[in-house]
């Protein structure tokens, strides 16, 4: 018969070290553990810097698309200049006019198609807004405002865009920071910069963030022009082509040069119609009495539609007078009335 078996267990010395378990393992085991934060000896910082935040332009790549575009660019500007030669003579009239032109093809840009007429019932008799119009024709005037305003020396983007209130907060300094990359570059290169970086500013709503980046683009792609300058750089006057690139800086800076310098021919064209009009306007009332007449062209040449309210005001005239030249510069087929109406009427030049 075989001896039982001893069932006793083993036992181990009480200094003999312990048989490792399922989970241990070496000691530098406990070092390769991704879920342990890593030791911060103060050593790290002298090795591998704080990475600073990602810049919202690269500039480089900017860069680069100027120095690719630098013909297109000397061309624009060399226009431009005759621009702003032209509007120097003809005086600020002039720039007026374009401002609100320019302003109007935004609205068609934006979704706030509002025509010449119904812009001018509004300045004159807040007339011609119902429901979500009265917003639109508001945003139209408030570019129109803007473009026209004075040139501004300081390229600060809440002077650009007429922050006196800070209703923008923080936007614009964090703005002009981020653009400052590009300081030295060619002013139109740096308003196509502006206008992408403002266009993907999410803090700002959709509806007005796109006329807000298109007067900021227009007002630093001028330059900081003296008193005789545009004050602007028109875009959208002869199409959208510009303000709707998609792409790198290369493409979208080649299609806001090309729209760019569309805008400022077309604008040239449209000063030339008014200097020819002007012209046959002094020539047609040479025989008026009074100051009257004048005034009223030179309200009729700033603005591309007028209401008799409005030139009331710009002229100094009484109601009865102008009413009275403005008949006489129907008749004399220098302006015709645009509404057909008996009441709230509105008058534009004949180009």
């Amino acid at each position: 018969m075989l001896p039982a078996m001893d069932r006793r267990r083993p036992t181990f010395p009480a200094d003999a070290p312990s048989p490792p378990g399922l989970y241990d393992g070496a000691e530098e085991a406990e070092e390769d553990l991704w879920f342990l934060p890593a030791p911060d000896d103060g050593e790290r910082d002298l090795f591998l810097p704080p990475a600073a935040p990602p810049s919202l332009v690269d500039a480089g790549e900017w860069r680069a698309a100027e120095a690719a575009l630098a013909a297109d660019l000397a061309a624009l500007a060399w226009d431009h200049g005759r621009l702003a030669e032209r509007l120097s003579m003809m005086g600020e009239g002039a720039r007026m006019r374009l401002a609100q032109a320019e302003a109007l093809s935004l609205g068609w840009w934006s979704g706030d198609r509002i025509a010449a007429d119904r812009l001018a019932l509004w300045q004159s008799y807040r007339l011609a807004a119902t429901g979500d119009d009265v917003e639109a024709l508001s945003r139209l005037a408030w570019v129109a405002r803007r473009l026209a305003a004075p040139p501004a020396r300081d390229g600060g983007i809440a002077l650009h865009l007429g922050d006196e209130a800070g209703r923008f907060g923080p936007l614009p300094g964090e703005s002009d920071r981020a653009l400052s990359v590009l300081d030295g570059l060619d002013p139109a290169t740096k308003g196509a910069a502006a206008f992408q970086l403002w266009q993907g500013l999410d803090e700002r709503p959709g509806h007005l963030r796109g006329l807000e980046a298109a007067v900021l683009a227009a007002r630093i792609g001028a330059g900081r022009s003296g008193a005789g300058g545009t004050g602007f750089l028109p875009q959208s006057l002869a199409g959208f082509g510009g303000l709707i690139a998609t792409g790198g800086a290369g493409r979208r800076l080649a299609a806001w040069i090309a729209g760019a310098h569309q805008a400022v021919l077309s604008a040239m064209m449209t000063l030339e119609r008014l200097r020819q009009w002007q012209l046959r306007a002094a020539e047609a009332t040479g025989d008026l009495s009074g100051r009257t007449p004048g005034r009223l062209i030179a309200c009729l040449a700033r603005h591309p539609m007028v209401a008799a309210p409005q030139a009331e005001a710009e002229t100094g005239a009484s109601r009865a007078a102008i009413q009275r030249n403005l008949d006489t510069l129907v008749a004399r087929d220098l302006i015709r009335e645009v509404t057909g109406q008996g009441r709230f009427r509105v008058w534009t030049a004949r180009l």
